[in-house]
């Protein structure tokens, strides 16, 4: 990780988790309008009675379960329907230790004091001392572009928490592993209390009506839960899939290294007729050492991607890479740095500092598509140049959007409402990149309420898209998710011309100046401007 100018690399650290933590707090906070609502559940009172009713993760997975007790991580994994799951975790584990071991022979990994990498304990993942708590549930009915005749999805976060023993005071504690139900939030034959069909405007109107409700704890639960609020209609039969990120392994800053985590990520989607989850391609993940080891696949891949509409989609954020271009789990490292170089797993694709010896992709191919676009009349919102390529390589991938701007290798951690004080305005539910996206968010919810047509594009993933609408524009301006003190930002030059077009307009707000985070990168943070 490179370090901002004047800083030594563990003072750095240390300072942009400030940054980051600060930056990600709730806009309640700031006396602004939660900037969530109406798109995300984060009440942790809330959350602590829809856990205890139909949200239980036990109650979604098995809902012909008869048992109240809460089901255990234990009985979790021990399900017929999870049987492949606890297999590709296991088999993950087992690669990566290998790939340790291979790369880094003088360093052990495992689990407990005395090795250099401490591993994730899997004795926990199965353990019946731990279960999964609901921490949060988001709408992703931005994603509609995606499933138009589901209308997008909800999403049901648990975080992994490790049961405290009768009798001992100390609080449940929280694991660093989130397991989210993805469900589609139109299911088939949907119908409202009379009986009429369900429309995606209908579900949109629920959600934001539920976002100017001034309720809190088992009030708003089940007012959620009522006939005509949002959660009665996120039912088992609508799930599709689940998505795990589990911190595999951590290694503390020594002599011969800097802090460094690792994230696991993959992705299993339900089979309807077997009802078992079964893994698959994780979306828009790019297999780069598949691409980089099989010369014909990249050339289909460079063809495919390059493709003037493709090259449109892939340039507004909507691309879907075909699967047999894709991963079926990714490994994101954190910290890391601003600079796109630094970024992985996508970087090495383009020709460059730090790509592969043979890269898919050749800055003359980019440029040449990006004159092709523009001869056609195609104006791009974000790829400009060669370094706005790379930082979309990345950043549509899952785990490069988890890089950038994440606290840790997660977007949404949770709050915490096992603590003995539960409370949003002290507690980080959410990633900057997070908090800065609901804006896009909500505007796409008030199109699809409205009946307009949707504009489903987005930024890069450091920067939100700032939507026209004055409200909008007036919530994030002047914050840290957007040209507030700590918001990613672009330091320009002097000479214009030097500019990268792709990034020339992330300037800061009045009073902040842009710090770049390196000495070749011009990323980096607003700060107060120095005398």
């Amino acid at each position: 990780m490179r370090c901002l100018s004047g800083h030594g690399p563990a003072l750095q650290f240390v300072f942009m988790i400030f940054v980051l933590l600060c930056g990600a707090m709730p806009a309640r906070a700031a006396e602004r309008p939660a900037l969530e609502r109406g798109a995300a559940i984060t009440d942790p009172l809330a959350l602590r009675e829809l856990d205890r009713g139909r949200f239980a993760v036990g109650r979604v997975l098995v809902p012909e379960r008869a048992v109240d007790a809460p089901l255990t991580s234990g009985e979790l994994f021990a399900l017929p329907s999870m049987a492949k799951v606890r297999a590709a975790l296991d088999g993950e584990f087992d690669r990566y230790v290998a790939r340790h071991k291979a790369a880094l022979p003088n360093e052990s990994i495992g689990v407990g004091p005395g090795h250099d990498f401490q591993l994730f304990d899997r004795a926990l993942l199965y353990s019946d001392d731990a279960r999964f708590v609901l921490a949060g549930i988001v709408n992703r009915m931005d994603r509609a572009f995606v499933s138009p005749e589901s209308c997008g999805e909800v999403r049901l976060i648990y975080r992994l928490t490790r049961m405290a023993p009768v009798g001992e005071d100390a609080a449940p504690r929280r694991l660093p592993m989130t397991l989210n139900i993805v469900l589609r939030a139109k299911g088939a034959g949907m119908v409202d209390t009379r009986g009429a069909g369900i429309a995606c405007a209908g579900i949109a109107r629920r959600w934001l009506d539920a976002g100017e409700w001034a309720l809190t704890g088992a009030d708003l639960a089940a007012r959620l839960l009522a006939p005509n609020g949002p959660l009665d209609l996120v039912r088992p039969e609508n799930v599709d899939r689940i998505e795990t990120n589990l911190q595999i392994a951590h290694a503390p800053k020594s002599a011969v290294r800097d802090f460094r985590t690792d994230y696991l990520m993959k992705v299993f989607r339900l089979d309807p007729v077997a009802r078992a989850f079964e893994e698959a391609p994780m979306e828009n993940q790019i297999d780069r050492e598949r691409l980089l080891a099989d010369p014909g696949l990249g050339r289909d891949f460079k063809a495919w991607l390059l493709d003037p509409r493709h090259l449109n989609e892939f340039d507004r954020g909507t691309v879907l890479i075909p699967e047999r271009f894709l991963a079926r789990a990714a490994i994101a490292a954190t910290p890391v740095g601003f600079d796109p170089s630094e970024l992985q797993p996508e970087f090495g694709l383009v020709q460059g500092e730090g790509a592969a010896a043979n890269p898919v992709f050749s800055e003359s191919d980019i440029v040449a598509a990006l004159r092709k676009a523009a001869e056609a009349g195609v104006t791009p919102a974000n790829i400009r140049s060669v370094a706005g390529f790379k930082r979309r390589l990345n950043d549509v991938t899952c785990s490069g959007c988890h890089q950038t701007r994440g606290i840790g290798g997660f977007h949404f951690p949770g709050v915490d409402w096992m603590a003995a004080k539960p409370s949003n305005a002290s507690v980080v539910p959410a990633s900057p990149h997070f908090f800065g996206d609901q804006i896009r968010r909500r505007d796409i919810l008030n199109s699809i309420k409205w009946g307009s047509s949707p504009d489903y594009s987005r930024g890069f993933s450091g920067r939100p898209q700032l939507r026209t609408r004055s409200e909008f524009l007036a919530e994030l301006k002047g914050t840290g998710h957007y040209d507030g003190w700590g918001a990613h930002c672009y330091q320009d030059s002097a000479k214009a011309t030097d500019n990268d077009p792709s990034f020339r307009n992330w300037t800061c707000a009045a009073g902040l100046a842009c710090e770049a985070a390196g000495k070749t990168s011009r990323i980096g943070m607003c700060f107060v401007k120095s005398r």
